[in-house]
């Protein structure tokens, strides 16, 4: 089975930050361009397991991806997707995705209660430093912006130092930062008063 356990850290940038960072650490990074289409069901049944259900396109790739808690971080399920499948998920009539699949029926969710909710767009700069990897990126999604730092590490100790050091080098305070999907529900759900 496809899977991996994910150890990051997230910050929330102001613009001003957002700047700062590209100018000092990524300006000789390419961006890359991926797209995050997002799936819950009517009740939302992953929400209340703590998990998240994407695909991303990414260079003309489609990877359906489980998010789930794991105790080191989050616990990812991926399956790979030809694009007449990702079309088919995008239109409301998920296709079988045996990695993805398997983890969801142990949550007691069927695919087809799921449901296409949107499309988070990100333009990411990477690069490796300090034995980690940071991506600064800035998410276009329902009619808003944001901006945010991330860090992926091999433990959780580590990154998490790396982390802070890098916030406080740059004098960038430690801020509350849901994850990608968490921030596009919440602004689907302010749309829609």
């Amino acid at each position: 089975m496809s899977q991996e356990v994910e150890i990051e850290f997230k910050n929330l940038l102001t613009i001003q930050e957002y700047n700062l960072l590209a100018e000092d650490l990524f300006s000789q990074t390419e961006m890359i361009e991926q797209t995050n289409y997002y799936f819950e069901t009517d009740s939302f049944d992953l929400k209340a397991n703590q998990s998240a259900l994407r695909i991303r396109k990414k260079n003309e790739t489609y990877t359906l991806t489980l998010k789930e808690p794991h105790p080191d971080g989050l616990l990812e399920t991926h399956d790979t997707l030809t694009k007449k499948e990702f079309l088919s998920w995008t239109s409301g009539r998920p296709t079988e995705a045996p990695n993805v699949a398997e983890q969801l029926r142990q949550l007691s969710i069927d695919l087809s209660s799921l449901n296409y909710a949107g499309r988070m767009t990100t333009f990411r700069k990477e690069i490796p430093y300090q034995d980690t990897l940071i991506f600064l990126d800035k998410s276009i999604y329902l009619d808003t912006e944001d901006a945010e730092l991330e860090l992926e590490a091999a433990s959780k100790h580590y990154g998490e130092e790396v982390f802070n050091s890098l916030l406080a080098n740059y004098q960038i305070p430690v801020r509350e930062t849901p994850a990608k999907i968490a921030r596009f529900f919440h602004q689907k759900q302010r749309t829609s008063l």
